[in-house]
């Protein structure tokens, strides 16, 4: 779920194997879970679920395993992640954001490290690079949702978001942390379910990487990726 190359993520995740899958569903599961916890287990009265539950959907997530999530975090103690952000450079020196859910800091954090440090990586302290990303809500919706970008501006324009980005490709519209919710609500009640919805980190500045520090950069993601507590990863590049 690497978040630094739009809408190549959500090709990435329509096509992941079996095993890969699995990894994706387990990772899902935990945030349906998380979020139910931590607030209203019915979607409709929580936006994080909400949403958690959307992004399942779209990864072709069981309905099953959606409810079993939702069942798991009314159980008595269940399950208990914390959020950890980690950050460092990769290859070429490009910053690197990764966002992880876990039930033992003590052991992520030594696991992260090393995946940077194998793959032509540094994993730095917290603050180390953040401040040169923005947090943003960011909304992808396929370009048949619209005639035409002129009409998709004029609906963005409507739900008060703050940018659209028209690709080959489809829409990516842009909100602040704060507002995503919100808006999010308004486009899907108007367009239908996005292709993918949620908060990222996106880099104030991009790094050129040659092509061998691209390769080493992608493969420093994967590494990342298939990590059971690594949420997402957002880079420079």
């Amino acid at each position: 779920m690497s978040g630094h190359s739009k809408w190549s993520t959500i090709k990435h995740t329509k096509g992941l194997k079996d095993a890969a899958r699995s990894s994706q569903f387990t990772k899902l599961a935990r945030e349906i879970t998380m979020a139910a916890k931590l607030g209203d287990p019915h979607p409709e009265n929580n936006a994080r679920l909400r949403l958690a539950v959307l992004n399942a959907r779209k990864a072709s997530m069981p309905n099953d395993n959606i409810k079993r999530a939702i069942d798991k975090s009314q159980s008595a103690g269940g399950e208990n992640y914390d959020y950890v952000r980690y950050e460092g450079y990769g290859p070429g020196a490009v910053p690197v954001i990764v966002e992880a859910m876990t039930d033992n800091p003590r052991r992520t954090a030594p696991e992260i490290k090393n995946l940077f440090a194998k793959n032509g990586g540094n994993l730095g302290e917290m603050g180390s690079v953040v401040f040169m990303f923005s947090q943003k809500g960011v909304i992808y919706y396929p370009l048949s949702v619209a005639k035409n970008a002129d009409e998709m501006t004029e609906i963005v324009l409507a739900a008060d978001a703050d940018d659209l980005e028209t690709t080959d490709e489809g829409y990516i519209v842009y909100t602040k942390p704060e507002t995503f919710p919100a808006i999010q609500k308004i486009l899907s009640d108007k367009l239908g379910e996005p292709e993918k919805a949620g908060l990222e980190w996106i880099a104030n500045n991009g790094v050129d990487l040659s092509d061998d520090d691209s390769a080493k950069l992608e493969k420093l993601i994967d590494a990342l990726d298939a990590n059971d507590d690594v949420q997402n990863v957002f880079t420079a590049a």
